[in-house]
């Protein structure tokens, strides 16, 4: 049998590649500075690692639909299940409305013609709504496109990255190299952007749906997950080094610093600029694509459990997508987009940052009970049998768990919550407003959906397992005709 068993380290290393890293995060990575590299490492070590462990236990111990969402389901019950398909959800359309913005910018950049207001709007929802219908069909989830945008990723943090080499040695460094830079810095600039190196981490669960065809899971899933993440961190490094080659840290932009980078170095208007704008474009499509189906089937399974709307439960008759989820994500997109001349009138700008940061901090905010529900179901679910184990006694699980959830909390309370009276850091209020309303609108959507359960599931401890306790349930309100 084992030699059925085809997929390699390499292959899992690359699938992670595929779903984590985002070319349009260079940019505010660099903005940290040359203390990115100490937080890099740093960030490794004390979240990726301990994070690795903890979904590869949870993944190749429980084949739940919902993933994230089930196993905190699990352990907590409906309450915190509903919660974080929430949270877990939100983060799509606003990332979506987000990337939207780029695309009149990059446009205005390869033409070097502004766009006006309609135009860039009609630009804005054409992509929102391209990636809805694009995740309506299984097509666009085929290995090939997939395995395209990675390459595509990959090239623009090759290309990126080789010229910030080449200008270096010709023009020198646009920022100041010296040895102290290096060392890590706990200015609010550096910290604000910290929640962005955590983002560029979340996603390497998607390793442990490939167990079933790994011949040594509990070996090459961990070493997929440190491998995945220095490869993904060196990528990163690089293409920041090229736009911090160009650009001093401070004046990056974070919508488009890396396209800024590229035009100083290649020249606006060149060739290469323009084929790497392109590029980016369409990684831009990928990014949102690869990412979609997962959070449209978490979404739809929460739906189905009464812990999302019912809306969010329709699905193609067709083909069994979620297609209830997908146009939700666009109607939310397109609302976001439509609201931001409104924003500008109020004074708001850097629309890309607002919504990209709200989009990081829901996302990190869904994976925070992932690591209390992770020690409960070991103690509560402690039979069951589990491919991979995180390794270690009560002690050094503790820290495993508690460790990055302090990261966690620490790095969104510095992404949307001014640490002082600067400009700067009062422009956070937006995305302080905008997170807390999403929140409490979560909390009316828990409610307004709990009403459609006729029993609470409360947890392993107090319920039992899940599926057991869904069967039951299911059966007493839809009894089986027997006779």
């Amino acid at each position: 049998m084992a030699k059925n068993k085809k997929f390699r380290l390499i292959d899992a290393i690359l699938s992670v590649i595929t779903v984590v890293f985002v070319a349009e995060a260079a940019a505010p990575a660099a903005a940290i500075g040359n203390s990115q590299f100490f937080w890099w490492i740093f960030l490794i070590i004390a979240f990726l690692l301990p994070y690795g462990l903890v979904v590869s236990e949870l993944g190749t111990a429980y084949d739940d639909e919902g993933g994230l969402y089930d196993w905190v389901r699990r352990a907590f019950g409906d309450t915190w299940g509903s919660r974080v398909s929430w949270y877990y959800w939100i983060n799509f359309p606003l990332w979506m409305a987000s990337l939207a913005f780029l695309f009149p910018e990059t446009i205005a950049l390869i033409t070097g013609f502004e766009l006006g207001l309609l135009p860039s709007l009609v630009i804005e929802l054409a992509f929102i709504w391209i990636v809805v219908f694009l995740s309506f069909s299984k097509v666009s989830d085929s290995t090939w496109i997939l395995n395209l945008a990675a390459v595509l990723k990959v090239g623009i943090a090759v290309v990126v990255g080789g010229l910030g080499i080449w200008y270096a040695v010709n023009y020198g460094f646009a920022n100041d190299m010296a040895p102290q830079t290096f060392l890590p810095s706990l200015d609010s600039n550096s910290l604000t952007y910290l929640s962005i190196i955590l983002f560029n981490f979340m996603g390497f669960e998607v390793i442990t749906t490939y167990v079933g065809s790994m011949e040594n899971p509990s070996k090459q899933i961990p070493k997929a997950i440190i491998a995945g993440g220095i490869a993904i961190a060196a990528l990163y490094l690089f293409s920041s080094f090229g736009i911090s080659a160009a650009i001093p840290a401070s004046d990056i932009s974070l919508d488009s610093g890396i396209m800024d980078a590229v035009g100083i170095m290649a020249g606006f208007g060149s060739v290469l600029f323009v084929v790497v704008a392109v590029v980016f474009l369409i990684t831009l499509f990928g990014n949102m694509v690869s990412w979609s189906f997962g959070v449209n089937f978490v979404a739809e399974h929460a739906a189905k459990k009464k812990n999302m709307p019912k809306p969010f439960a329709h699905e193609s008759a067709q083909n069994g997508m979620p297609t209830g989820a997908a146009i939700i994500n666009g109607i939310v997109a397109s609302v976001l987009v439509l609201l931001s001349p409104l924003m500008e009138l109020a004074g708001f700008d850097s629309f890309f940052w607002i919504f990209f940061s709200m989009n990081i901090v829901f996302l990190l905010i869904s994976y925070i009970p992932m690591f209390p529900a992770f020690l409960k179901l070991r103690k509560v679910d402690a039979a069951r049998p589990r491919v991979f184990r995180v390794p270690g006694g009560k002690g050094l699980l503790a820290v495993v768990c508690w460790l990055p959830v302090v990261l966690l909390v620490l790095s969104i309370i510095a992404t949307i919550v001014p640490l002082n009276g600067s400009e700067e850091e009062l422009s956070k209020i937006p995305m302080l407003i905008g997170v807390i309303a999403f929140v409490v609108i979560g909390e009316i959507v828990r409610v307004l959906s709990a009403r459609g359960r006729k029993v609470d599931y409360l947890g392993m401890e107090a319920s039992g397992d899940p599926e057991t306790f869904d069967a039951a349930v299911a059966e007493k309100i839809n009894p089986v005709d027997r006779r």
